[in-house]
């Protein structure tokens, strides 16, 4: 096929419906898509979404062998710490936008109706509140991952 034939081919491809074509004869295989229309979409208002206080969770205890010894530094009263979990499936944000602050590091003060987190399903952006008072002792969940119902995100020191 020749250069003026793929340049007929791609007007034609232009001008119809056609998504992609591709042709093979026997001095080679040439393939035309079409550019695709970009999408727009438009993210509806935060939810808000209160998250109940767990019950207290004991600390994973962590698999040693006996060449390993114990970490050096465990975080304080480790039974008495409490879990927020992720209410829904969907994507873990800990900022509002890529140019904000997070909502809380190792050591933010949190209090009844803080927001934690965003946790972003089905294109809607849901604002997760803390319910109790304490500090926050560990983040669970790396920014923009995956999240499972239930799935714990912040270790959290009660006040």
């Amino acid at each position: 096929m020749d250069l003026k034939q793929i340049h007929e081919l791609i007007k034609i491809i232009n001008k119809s419906n056609i998504g992609e074509i591709s042709i093979e004869d026997k001095d080679g295989k040439v393939t035309i898509k079409q550019k695709e229309e970009p999408v727009v979409t438009v993210a509806p208002q935060h939810q808000v979404y209160n998250v109940p206080a767990a019950a207290p969770a004991a600390a994973p205890a962590p698999a040693a062998t006996p060449a390993t010894p114990a970490p050096a530094a465990a975080p304080a009263k480790a039974d008495n710490l409490i879990t927020i979990k992720s209410p829904m499936i969907g994507t873990f944000y800990r900022r509002p936008s890529p140019d904000k602050p997070n909502f809380v590091e190792v050591g933010t003060e949190i209090a009844p109706g803080k927001t934690v987190c965003i946790i972003e399903a089905m294109k809607l952006f849901n604002e997760i509140e803390a319910e109790i008072s304490g500090t926050i002792v560990k983040l669970l969940v790396e920014d923009n991952s995956p999240v499972e119902y239930d799935q714990p995100l912040f270790l959290v020191e009660p006040a």
